[in-house]
């Protein structure tokens, strides 16, 4: 499974990006969690809110501060 938080680095995204990690691993998933902060590909997956949750390419959540449950629901 891939997973990328996409973001350009702010307070929020970096916030999604550690929840993700944290539900990966109370998941026991085998996951790739990438953090996207290039806007050119941010904009391949037309989300205008971030930060933006992508799994297995597909956009899964935009605009959101998920917590580690929100996550977590989304991945299973």
């Amino acid at each position: 499974m891939e997973i990328k938080v996409l973001g350009t680095g702010c307070a929020g995204c970096r916030a999604l990006y550690q929840a993700t990690l944290e539900a990966v691993d109370q998941l026991g998933i085998d996951a790739h969690v990438v953090k996207e902060e290039d806007i050119m590909k941010i904009m391949e997956y037309n989300v205008m809110s971030l930060p933006a949750l992508v799994v297995d390419e597909k956009v899964v959540a935009k605009g959101k501060k998920l917590n580690v449950e929100q996550i977590k629901g989304l991945l299973k």
